[in-house]
This record gives structure tokens, C-alpha cells and sequence, in this order.
């Protein structure tokens, strides 16, 4: 049950500075893992436990499905990404909107052909944010290189600019998505290899320098039932989110579900769990997990829900804070 926000995270304490209506089987088993794991272990949040509202229902620039979101913890900006308006599916259009913490709009930017914005991450440097973010998009509409992007408010990028940095980081791999853990400062890498997904996960720094020569860990994900509607990181876990519009035969509460992966086995440590975050919300489409640390250092699990009426989609966010 989703219990009322009452935090001190509101207003600007957030982060520290610095498929059918019951899942189907899921497969456990899992593919090699790299021989050099070497992802300290670390406390895992327990997705059993309620989830509690960032924010319900606001705008973004786009009328159209979040698809993930991310956070700036030094600039205390939020950053929600959605198809942009009027694009076709395939063309890898997206539209980044700006919002404070308390969910109000603040600005955007237009990133033509870059990818379908499953997930992605923010790198603070200074008073600007920049965007790690699929680019180049193929005939799907997915990524297909790893972008490094400086967030410009009110203006439009094209994936074919020379201006940003690009990056491959696995060879022989066709697409690309990330996040990045904060608190830990690592960044995990989702990639389509072989045709199927496969995850790395390297230290932050060196993903910074453009340096994927070393990845802590290596492995290809268990089979988990459902549609997949974004992931992160923390610690020594991956969190991995699916789900599907509620519909005439997906009601409430649903058929969202949280699962967490062991990044040194590739194994799941818990789920997947049903969560019936913001259950009764308009529509409510999972979109995107994310970590946060407050400035009182407590870490949280951030998961987004498109909401509303067609024409009109909002941005809810909702988090987890209890540790195992």
C-alpha cells in the first residue's frame, strides 16, 4: 500500500550533494559471469516493503509516455525522459524535461535520433548536468552507441552532431542503455549482443574517461517475465522494473514487479514482488528506476509510472528506503 509522502526529501533535501495481471514463470537460470566479479557486496533494498510519493501526476514538455528519469544529486535537478511529440515511434526522437523536486516543470531539450530512452544517467560537473544517453538510433528506434551529453535548456541536438562524445563499449554489441549509481559510483551498461540482453558493470571513473576495458562485472540476466520498463544499480544488486499499462484486463492493482539481481552471480536475490505504488492513478504505466541519496544519507530506490489521460500523460515517482 502507497503510505502518504512525508519527508524531509521534498523540497530540497532529496539526494546527497557531492504483462497480464499476475507474472509469468520466471527462469532462473543465468549465463557465465565474467571471471574478474568483483563488485564489493552490499545491502539491497527489500521490495516487499511500501513504497512512498515523491510526486504525482506532473507535466513534461512532452505530452507523450515517460520513459525512464534520472538525477543530478549535486545540482538537485530531475531530469524525465519521454518520446517527443509528434515523432514517429522508430525515429529515436526524445525530449528531456527538467523538473525541480517537488515535480514542477522547469525546462527541456530535444534529442533527435537518439534512442527509446529506457534508461539513462546524469554526471553533475560543476553547476551543469550532463546526459549519459543512448544515441544514434537504428531502425527500432534504439541506440546503438552510448552519448555523453551536455544538458543546453530550450534547444535541440542531433544525433548526427559532432559535438558530444560517443562511446561502444562492448565489441560486437548493436545497442545500448545505461544508469549510474551514486552512492556507489558505478555505472551499469545494458547491452544487445548476440541477440540477447547482456549487463557490465564498471566503475564510474573510468566510464567517465571513456575507459570500458575493465568491467567489474559481466553477466547475462535471468530470463524474467513481463515487459521491460527500466533498471539500476546500487551497490553489489541491479534493480529491474516491468510491467504494462493498466487496461480492461490489467486493473488494479496491476501487474508491475520489482526484481533484484546479485551483479557477482547474475542470480535474483528477490522477486519478482508485485508493488502497488500509486495504484490509483489514472492509466499508470511503469517508466524507469533511478537512485537517490538525501543529504541525511539515506539511499532510495526511485521508480516512475506514466499517469493521466491520452494527449495528456504525467510523471508520478515514488521510492523505496528500507535496506536488507
Amino acid at each position: 500500500m502507497t503510505e502518504a509522502f512525508r519527508s524531509p526529501l521534498s523540497r530540497r533535501g532529496l539526494l546527497r550533494t557531492g504483462a497480464g495481471a499476475s507474472l509469468a514463470a520466471v527462469g532462473l537460470g543465468y549465463g557465465a559471469q565474467s571471471a574478474s566479479a568483483a563488485v564489493p557486496g552490499s545491502a539491497r533494498f527489500d521490495l516487499s516493503q511500501p513504497s512512498y510519493d515523491l510526486f504525482r501526476s506532473k507535466q513534461l514538455h512532452s505530452v507523450r509516455v515517460q520513459q525512464s528519469f534520472a538525477f543530478d544529486s549535486v545540482n538537485k535537478r530531475l531530469f524525465v525522459a519521454a518520446k517527443r511529440s509528434g515523432s514517429a515511434e522508430s525515429a529515436g526522437d526524445l525530449c528531456i524535461s527538467q523538473l525541480d523536486f517537488d515535480g514542477n516543470y522547469v525546462s527541456y531539450m530535444h534529442l533527435n535520433g537518439f534512442g527509446h530512452g529506457v534508461a539513462f544517467a546524469v554526471r553533475p560537473s560543476g553547476s551543469s548536468s550532463y546526459l549519459w544517453i543512448e544515441t544514434e538510433a537504428n531502425g527500432n528506434g534504439y541506440g546503438t552507441k552510448l552519448a555523453y551529453v551536455k544538458y543546453s535548456a530550450g534547444t535541440t541536438l542531433d544525433a548526427s552532431s559532432t559535438s558530444f562524445g560517443r562511446f561502444q563499449p562492448i565489441s560486437g554489441a548493436t545497442e545500448y542503455t545505461c544508469s549510474i549509481d551514486p552512492v556507489y559510483n558505478r555505472m551499469i551498461v545494458r547491452y544487445h549482443k548476440d541477440g540477447a540482453k547482456h549487463i557490465a558493470v564498471y566503475d564510474a571513473a573510468d566510464a567517465y574517461r571513456g575507459d570500458f576495458s575493465s568491467p567489474l562485472a559481466k553477466f547475462t540476466p535471468p530470463a524474467i517475465s513481463g515487459t521491460p520498463q527500466g533498471y539500476t544499480l546500487y551497490g553489489s544488486y541491479m534493480y529491474f522494473l516491468t510491467g504494462t499499462a493498466y487496461s480492461d484486463t490489467n486493473k488494479d492493482p496491476g501487474n508491475t514487479y520489482l526484481t533484484s539481481i546479485n551483479v557477482n552471480t547474475g542470480a535474483i536475490a528477490q522477486g519478482p514482488t508485485l508493488t502497488k505504488a500509486g495504484s490509483t492513478l489514472t492509466y499508470r504505466e511503469p517508466e524507469g528506476l533511478a537512485i537517490y541519496r538525501t543529504d541525511a544519507g539515506e539511499s532510495r530506490l526511485f521508480l516512475g509510472f506514466a499517469t493521466g489521460e491520452e494527449g495528456d500523460r504525467r510523471s508520478s515517482i515514488f521510492y523505496k528506503n528500507d535496506l536488507v
